[in-house]
């Protein structure tokens, strides 16, 4: 297998000491990647700044422009939660640029797969305001790329993060060329994601949510994945899988009360994986969203780097979650008949 990855140093200049999103998440990953000699095993793809045409087709002028003019007076919040400095701007382009980078790299057959290792995060940002660490929207940059220049009809974005991606859900919300999938716990941060949201008009059936509460671990998890987006995707048939790749659901992430092991986050990018070799030739690329634990955070991409070249071997230094496991029997019966499974 050949395994692309996407990193710029400029990932490390959007920073705040104190806030939970910042540079020392991606500076502990490389040194791990280093020290475990996986970077060298994979083909860096250099990533360049989003063009303004593609970053339109997901975000107002009027937005951007905000952006831009806060990093330009040396910094602001955009929410109390999100912030940007004097280099955001600069940055939070060459994140979005660099997916895009990695999904065409996939979609040109260059590489197998990619993950992206950007930041700041992109799945909560709408089209016309940023929120919850979050700039400008990524992964829906990326799929609106893949639709309108690869000429793509079905992607399908699963997005694992412990808050529900209300941006991305948004963008895709009336469309059916974009199934979107997202486990995050419920109710949460920012409060949307409930089952009954599963999209409108043309988009009805296309938005799938599994609203979790605090402690579903790595049954609970696989189980999802196995029996109803497996299912889902089946029926489906994505040309592309983008993964919104966020390991805060973690038993041992500061800012969220999930069950998940480093090994289960491992076994769903196997999941995954697999179903995009059954699905779409094996076209399938992650992005960097949450995980602010940097064990957790560096040993969870390891993994799925890992997993992405076909490697057999876990590395989990926490282990298991020492709590019992919230069982999700009933919602996933009520998710498979809501979304015509049974």
């Amino acid at each position: 297998m050949t395994t692309a990855y996407v990193y710029d140093p400029i990932y490390l200049e959007h920073d705040m000491t104190g806030h939970p999103e910042n540079k020392r998440r991606l500076e502990r990953t490389m040194a791990l990647l280093g020290e475990q000699g996986m970077l060298e095993r994979l083909t860096e793809l250099k990533p360049s700044p989003i063009s303004m045409e593609r970053l339109q087709r997901n975000h107002s002028q009027g937005y951007i422009d905000q952006v831009r003019r806060v990093s330009e007076r040396g910094g602001g919040h955009l929410d109390p939660d999100t912030y940007a400095n004097s280099r955001s701007y600069d940055t939070a382009l060459v994140a979005a640029g660099g997916l895009v980078d990695a999904v065409e790299a996939v979609l040109d057959g260059r590489v197998d797969n990619a993950f992206a290792m950007v930041r700041p995060p992109g799945h909560h940002a709408l089209n016309s305001q940023g929120m919850g660490f979050c700039l400008f929207n990524n992964v829906a940059v990326a799929a609106r790329y893949a639709l309108e220049e690869k000429g793509l009809e079905r992607i399908l974005i699963v997005d694992f993060d412990v808050h529900h991606g209300n941006g991305t859900q948004d963008s895709f919300y009336e469309e059916s060329s974009v199934l979107y999938f997202s486990t995050h716990q419920y109710p949460y941060y920012p409060g949307t994601g409930h089952w009954r949201e599963i999209g409108k008009g043309e988009g009805q059936g296309y938005t799938a949510n599994v609203p979790l509460p605090g402690g579903v671990g790595d049954e609970g998890f696989q189980c999802i994945f196995d029996e109803f987006l497996y299912p889902l995707a089946e029926r489906y048939q994505p040309q592309l899988i983008l993964v919104s790749a966020g390991y805060d659901s973690h038993w041992d992430d500061p800012l969220a009360m999930m069950g998940l092991s480093i090994t289960g986050y491992a076994h769903l990018a196997r999941t995954l994986k697999a179903m995009a070799s059954d699905f779409c030739g094996g076209k399938i690329a992650f992005t960097l969203e949450g995980g602010y634990h940097l064990e957790v955070l560096s040993h969870s991409i390891l993994n799925a780097l890992k997993v992405l070249l076909g490697d057999e071997d876990i590395v989990d230094p926490l282990g298991p979650s020492p709590r019992p496991e919230r069982p999700i029997d009933d919602l996933l019966v009520q998710l498979k008949g809501l979304h015509r499974l049974v």
